[in-house]
């Protein structure tokens, strides 16, 4: 009885409404009352209802309550479960219209925000953890930085003693940053001062770690011990690096061609015979750079042209380019013969951009069996050295040729032959044979660059 009273108490909290409760429960209110009046109606059949009446000034309502089976301990549970949880019978949803829709989706969406605000409290919180943990930690690299490199050029100049090291190279953490430190540092030495630095780097162990790394089975570590190695020239690990040559991850395999230049004193170059997967031109790129920077000495790349990958062979021909290497003349001229049309294509530039002349007569008999691409190449490396010996050829390729830009290509070729170019192409102009006249005014007009 106590139960009902309660709930009837927080029936008249709302007004002009129709509150549901538990199946066995019905309460009608119409308007708040100021006076209450109650009555217990027993019956010997429904000994738990109860009728409630309500006076005011101008309303009359009337409450009743019928309880069943349901027993105190379910219908607490049941209104518990009312606090987050909507039901078809529960009081806030009978101001809308659901159109009888199941109200599963609707619990599932307050379920969804309340964890979605969980989520996101709980993830600000680690955000904010671990974004004052980093603070803290590069502002400890960086003072532990500032203080190493301190320290080792004291060592250098005889002001410190590897026992002041010691302690350093007791902590994990503290010896990754005294590597990082001297890594740096041996980059601007020579001489004596980079030998004792390796005796030091040595001493600690600290070379035991870059090896460890350097056959890690983690390719990220496997870079760090690559790198460690070459800039402090420690050779014991090359094994690890040339296997890594072949790798497939291209990361691992570009850093692993880096290391072994780095390291390569007498040979620097020497990787190229033992690699056998596809050299990028990004690598390419790379190891110029490195050439550029280090200031490696060349070697004489023509000895890779006959190598059986034929990435190596382009990358061959392209350093024999950038560095001007003409004694490689005769090694390009059988490149020109290559099965791979990339590397024929490449060794047909090259050919023209370092005027090779001996190449002519290999260029005009394969100029028939080639694809267009290459063709095309061809007859503008022939107008890169001119050569009256090719007019007569050329002058068939304006002939037979029904593409426009291999004609304007072969012109130009025999016009760059001086005087004896621009009279043979008058005479063909004014042929009747073949209208030329229009591809030959526009090549000859020197308003057209």
């Amino acid at each position: 009885m106590i139960r009902y009273r309660l709930l009837l108490i927080l029936s008249l909290l709302s007004a002009n409404t129709w509150l549901c409760y538990p199946s066995d429960i019905i309460c009608k209110t119409v308007e708040s009352g100021r006076q209450v009046m109650m009555e217990s109606l027993y019956a010997p059949n429904n000994p738990d209802k109860i009728k409630m009446s309500f006076v005011g000034p101008d309303t009359h309502m009337t409450t009743s309550f019928n309880s069943e089976s349901m027993n105190t301990t379910e219908k607490a549970a049941t209104a518990v479960r009312y606090i987050f949880f909507i039901k078809g019978d529960n009081s806030w949803i009978t101001r809308i219209n659901y159109s009888k829709k199941s109200l599963v989706l609707v619990n599932l969406l307050i379920a969804a925000i309340i964890i979605s605000i969980a989520t996101m409290i709980i993830l600000l919180v680690i955000i904010l953890l671990n974004r004052k943990r980093l603070e803290k930690e590069d502002l400890l690299h960086q003072y532990l930085l500032e203080k190493y490199q301190s320290l080792i050029i004291n060592y250098l100049f005889g002001y410190a003693s590897p026992e002041e090291f010691s302690s350093i190279a007791s902590d994990t953490y503290r010896r990754q940053v005294l590597i990082d430190q001297m890594i740096d540092v041996s980059i601007n030495l020579k001489g004596d001062e980079s030998i004792k630095l390796l005796s030091l780097y040595k001493l600690l162990g600290l070379d035991k770690d870059s090896i460890g790394k350097a056959y890690n089975r983690r390719w990220h570590k496997k870079i760090k011990g690559f790198r460690e190695l070459a800039f402090m020239n420690i050779k014991d690990a090359n094994a690890a690096i040339y296997k890594a040559l072949n790798s497939s991850n291209e990361i691992l395999r570009m850093e692993a061609q880096i290391a072994l230049v780095i390291l390569g004193n007498d040979n620097p170059f020497e990787f190229l015979a033992h690699l056998n997967s596809h050299f990028s031109l990004w690598e390419q790129i790379t190891l110029h750079e490195l050439i550029i920077q280090h200031n490696i000495p060349l070697p004489s790349f023509q000895k890779w042209l006959t190598s059986s990958n034929p990435t190596v062979v382009t990358f061959a021909l392209r350093m024999i380019r950038e560095f001007n290497q003409k004694e490689s003349e005769d090694n390009v001229r059988e490149t020109l013969l290559h099965p791979d049309s990339s590397v024929r294509y490449l060794a047909v530039q090259v050919a023209g951009d370092l005027d090779m002349r001996s190449t002519l007569e290999t260029l005009k008999h394969m100029y028939k069996n080639q694809e267009y691409k290459i063709c095309l190449e061809i007859i503008k490396s022939m107008g890169k050295m001119p050569d009256s010996s090719m007019i007569g050829f050329l002058k068939l390729v304006i002939d037979k040729e029904e593409d426009v830009q291999l004609q304007i290509e072969a012109t130009k070729a025999i016009r760059n032959n001086g005087d004896e170019g621009v009279k043979a192409l008058v005479k063909l102009m004014e042929s009747e044979y073949k209208n030329y006249s229009i591809i030959i005014k526009h090549v000859l007009d020197r308003r057209i660059i």
